[in-house]
């Protein structure tokens, strides 16, 4: 009996939209106010830096993938070029990783469900899961259909936000807070009122709202036409961060001088209500439940995928391989579901401060997987230039470029050590890598 294998059942624009959905998430909707209260208006330069940082993590990214057909996910190319204990730490990393942030979706999507009814947050948080878990085990085309729709809406929002603004701009409209104007980018203390300390600690949230750009490579194996989805969806990325985030932050900032935005509510809603948009509130709320349920699908989605990829090498389970009769590797999908339900189950006996810990954790565990993306470019483009010569999708400035981008991701670690809302995250993050290296050295010795 022939060996099941993943369907390529993802067409070109569930590709281009789980893309777009991978660069617009709960970070832009929810965490902006909180990084533009750190930086001020230079959160543009923060936004900026890591977008083109990612850019290229993403071009080493899709060589990689397109170097040979029969790669499922980064965890193989780790594998082969860095070694197995780079695809096993990395593997069950991006799992963990996901899971995390899939957890804090769920939780949100009970919380933001509290705005219009009186419910425990842990039924709709439950619910929501148990639909996205059905969706996912019927097929992955479902996946793409409802990553293609989520991803809409948000596009949608942000495109009527720059709009509205651009027109505000123009009229010079008149708020509460003052005139629209460009001058309030500069007016309220210059481009970094709070010194380069702000613009610094607010790395790490930048970091936050880009996670999930790596989707595209994770959804490889089940794309139809890789060689031309692929590429045509990453080099699409600069335009999305150029539009999605530097055009709405902007945008913001003009409406909304930045010491004027409250830290812990959605600068969106803040602008919509100062507009005169009575539902405001009830629209952008519908916008960051959707954005969370999104989230939480590609968690679904990518840690399922990611436990397939470790069964097949007998890194984990092997009945993690199975797959269903849609090519669904199903048990895969139950595992995330359960371990992602437990969270949501347990969200009342979590602090108010493990939100952060959770989230800062899988920045930092993303930036692993990206630097584990760099250094296998890296050794690829010395071992096969071969491969390199005949790349269709080569990655420009290799190795420069890789190395300046390993030292970013240093320093921002470095920074973190500074700032004490990651502080505590970053050192308990070792816990989980040496627990790996553990089970790694467990493994190879049976």
């Amino acid at each position: 009996m022939a060996k099941q294998e993943l369907k390529r059942d993802l067409k070109d624009r569930h590709v281009q939209l789980i893309a777009i959905g991978g660069t617009i998430g709960t970070g832009l909707f929810l965490g902006s106010g909180k990084s533009i209260q750190m930086a001020g208006p230079s959160i543009i330069f923060a936004y900026l830096l890591i977008g083109i940082a990612l850019f290229f993590v993403m071009r080493a990214l899709g060589e990689l993938l397109l170097s040979n057909a029969g790669y499922l996910s980064f965890t193989e190319f780790a594998t082969e070029y860095i070694g197995p204990w780079a695809g096993f730490i990395t593997g069950w990393t991006y799992w963990f990783c996901w899971i995390m942030t899939a957890m804090a979706d769920i939780i949100a999507v009970g919380v933001y469900m509290q705005y219009w009814f009186d419910i425990p947050q842990w039924v709709p948080a439950i619910a929501c899961l148990v639909i996205l878990l059905g969706l996912n085990l019927l097929s992955v085309r479902l996946f793409g259909e409802l990553e293609f729709w989520f991803a809409i809406i948000k596009v949608i929002t942000i495109i009527i936000l720059i709009v509205v603004g651009i027109v505000l701009l123009v009229i010079g409209f008149k708020t509460d807070t003052g005139t629209v104007t460009i001058s309030n980018l500069w007016s309220h203390g210059g481009m970094f009122p709070n010194g380069i300390s702000g613009f610094l600690f607010s790395l790490q949230l930048v970091v936050f709202s880009f996670v999930g750009v790596e989707l595209v490579g994770v959804s490889a194996a089940e794309t139809a036409d890789p060689k031309k989805n692929i590429p045509s969806a990453i080099n699409k990325i600069p335009v999305r961060i150029l539009l999605f985030y530097v055009g709405a932050l902007l945008v913001i900032l003009f409406i909304n001088p930045w010491d004027l935005l409250d830290a812990s509510s959605s600068p969106f809603v803040e602008v919509f209500a100062l507009v005169g948009i009575p539902v405001a509130a009830g629209i952008i709320n519908f916008v960051v439940l959707t954005s969370a349920a999104s989230a939480c699908n590609s968690g679904l989605f990518s840690t399922s995928r990611i436990l397939y990829t470790l069964s097949r090498h007998k890194e984990a389970p092997a009945k993690l391989s199975k797959l269903n009769k849609y090519s669904v590797p199903s048990n895969a999908l139950f595992t995330s579901t359960i371990v992602v339900s437990v969270g949501a189950l347990l969200s009342k006996l979590v602090p108010e401060q493990a939100f952060s810990i959770v989230t800062t954790i899988s920045a930092i565990c993303f930036i692993w997987v990206w630097s584990i993306i760099l250094i296998s470019h890296i050794i690829y483009s010395k071992k096969r230039p071969d491969l390199r010569a005949k790349s269709i999708f080569k990655a420009p400035l290799t190795p420069f470029i890789n190395y300046v981008i390993l030292a970013l991701f240093v320093f921002i670690l470095i920074v973190m050590l500074f700032a004490d809302a990651t502080r505590i995250p970053l050192l308990l993050t070792p816990i989980w890598f040496i627990m790996l290296a553990i089970l790694y050295r467990f493994k190879i010795k049976q």
